[in-house]
């Protein structure tokens, strides 16, 4: 019988592969139609990639800390290996935020018509589209140099009072530091881009209800019943951007609530960490519902399981 430990242990070490299996094949299929495929290369691709690029960084350095701890792995990381495991990862749950923003902003512009307000932007957006990367990995890079500043290996003493808790990392002065500014920096980053990727949310659902009754009131059952590719791509944007608020908002009370909380909670971390790596977890195989080289590599998969099936029942 497993302990509660090593049960977490194996969970988080599940969830890991899980999610960095599902993103790869994302990236590796997008990577191939970029370098192979030209005929079928999309702007949206390279969003596709980054994205999942930030998921697999993101997994990796969030989860393999706490699979550590899980195991009972004791001085996992020293000074130097907090301040860049949490760093990174930071800066990539930021970037997954962006990422996130970018890419329900970037299918809005697309399926807008050609007489709205935003029709101007849709030549613009291959171009614009890695300097938004750049910006992005930019502006999070400078938010977080602060954990560099105040984050370290954690101590042999009692921990009480407000500050940053981790199975291996602590702030540096813990439970005197004021950490209102960076808090407020990270809110209002959060904030910003949180808005514009639910305002765009609301924009594509108003647009496909729009559509949905003009097909329904000209009778046409072909554009009814069958959905366009474009049509699939952004309810699955609209499913993704539910996730990640879902999850994002979750983990960010949680982070919260152990930040402020006088007596740390050891396993309210992991619990944490679960609910923080969900989105990015769950990601990869919402796209691959729209996804026509995975698609195709599954079927191919399933007719040469079925063949393998029939030929030894002969």
């Amino acid at each position: 019988m497993f302990s509660s430990d090593t049960t977490l242990g194996i969970f988080l070490t599940s969830q890991c592969c899980i999610g960095v299996i599902g993103n790869s094949l994302i990236f590796l299929s997008s990577l191939y139609t970029f370098s192979v495929q030209h005929y079928l290369k999309k702007p949206i691709d390279s969003i596709f990639m980054h994205l999942t690029m930030v998921n697999i960084l993101a997994i990796v350095f969030l989860l393999i800390p706490d699979i550590a701890s899980s195991f009972g792995i004791r001085h996992f990381l020293s000074d130097a290996g907090c301040k860049a495991v949490l760093y990174i990862y930071r800066v990539t749950r930021g970037l997954s935020i962006c990422t996130t923003s970018i890419l329900s902003t970037f299918q809005a512009i697309t399926i807008s018509p050609s007489n709205s307000t935003w029709a101007w932007l849709k030549p613009k957006l291959s171009t614009w589209t890695p300097l938004f990367f750049i910006f992005s990995w930019l502006i999070n890079m400078l938010i977080y140099i602060e954990i560099i500043k105040s984050v370290i290996a954690k101590t042999n003493a009692t921990l009480a009072g407000h500050g940053y808790y981790h199975a291996y990392c602590q702030n540096r002065n813990f439970g005197k530091q004021n950490k209102g500014l960076f808090l407020s920096v990270i809110l209002t980053r959060d904030l910003i881009f949180v808005a514009l990727m639910l305002s765009t949310s609301l924009y594509m659902v108003n647009f496909l209800y729009r559509h949905y009754k003009r097909a329904k009131q000209i009778h046409i059952r072909s554009l009814s019943s069958q959905s366009s590719p474009e049509t699939r791509a952004t309810w699955i944007i609209l499913l993704l951007v539910s996730c990640f608020v879902f999850f994002y908002w979750l983990s960010n009370f949680v982070t919260l609530y152990g930040f402020y909380t006088p007596e740390k909670i050891p396993r309210l971390e992991q619990v944490n960490a679960i609910l923080s790596s969900s989105y990015p977890t769950i990601c990869p195989f919402l796209l691959m519902r729209n996804n026509k080289n995975i698609l195709h590599f599954t079927s191919s998969l399933s007719v040469l399981r079925i063949t393998h099936f029939q030929r030894s029942n002969i």
